[in-house]
C-alpha cells in the first residue's frame, strides 16, 4: 500500500504538491474491501510531521517524517488558496465522477460476485436483466458521466436487490459495502487524481 502524503487546497492529488511517499509492506493477501490501514499524522512544535500508517489485522506499520523546509512558503499557500477557490466548480464536479465512478464501480464487482455464486439459484429472465444492468453500468464507466453512473448504479441496485436469494441461501454482500478504488475504473484518476477518503487521528501538538 501506498501512502502519498500531499499539501494543497484541491480535492485531486495531482493539484497539490508532494511531501512525501512510503510503502506499507508485508501485508497478507485480503479479500476486497476487508483491509483497514489506519493512517495517523504528528506534527510537533518545530513543524515537522511524523505520518504513520498501520494494517489494523496485522500490527505493521511504516512512517515517514517531513521537516518544516518540505513544505509550502507562505506565498505559496495563498496562491494555492486562491486557485482553489478560483476552480472550486471544477473540482467539485471531478470529485463527483470520481466518487460516482468508484462507487459503481464496487456495485459491478458486487453484483457479479453475487451472479458467480448465486446464479443457479434465479430464474433465466432475472439473471438476463441483471446481466443487461451491468452492461449498461460497464458501459457508463467508459464515460464521464457522473449523472448517467450515479443512474446505472441505481439501476445495478435495483437489479441485485430484486434477485437476491432468500436466508440462507448464501445471500451476497450488500452493494458498495466494499472500500476503497476499485479495479476496472479510470487507473488514472485512482492513482494520481483520485479522492480517497482515509480516516486518521489527531494528535496534540507536542510542546
Amino acid at each position: 500500500v501506498e501512502i502519498h502524503v500531499l499539501q494543497g487546497e484541491r480535492p485531486m492529488a495531482a493539484q497539490n504538491r508532494t511531501l512525501g511517499k512510503f510503502h506499507l509492506t508485508g501485508i497478507p493477501p485480503a479479500p476486497r474491501g476487508l483491509p483497514q490501514i489506519e493512517v495517523t499524522f504528528d506534527i510537533d512544535a518545530n513543524g515537522i510531521l511524523n505520518v504513520t500508517a498501520k494494517d489494523n489485522a496485522t500490527g505493521k506499520d511504516q512512517k515517514i517524517t517531513i521537516t518544516s523546509s518540505s513544505g509550502l512558503s507562505k506565498d505559496e499557500v495563498e496562491r494555492m488558496a486562491k486557485e482553489a477557490d478560483a476552480h472550486s466548480a471544477e473540482d467539485k464536479a471531478k470529485r463527483d465522477e470520481i466518487e460516482a465512478r468508484n462507487q459503481l464501480d464496487s456495485m459491478v464487482y458486487n453484483v457479479e460476485k453475487m451472479l458467480k455464486e448465486n446464479g443457479d439459484k434465479i430464474s433465466g429472465s432475472e439473471k438476463s436483466d441483471v446481466e443487461s444492468a451491468i452492461a449498461d453500468a460497464k458501459k457508463a464507466l467508459e464515460g464521464t458521466d457522473a449523472e448517467a453512473m450515479k443512474a446505472s448504479h441505481k439501476l445495478a441496485e435495483q437489479m441485485y436487490k430484486a434477485t437476491q436469494p432468500g436466508p440462507g441461501a448464501g445471500a451476497g454482500p450488500t452493494p458498495g459495502a466494499e472500500a476503497g478504488p476499485q479495479p476496472g475504473g479510470d487507473g488514472q484518476a485512482k492513482k494520481d487524481e483520485g479522492v480517497i477518503d482515509a480516516e486518521y487521528v489527531d494528535v496534540e501538538d507536542k510542546k
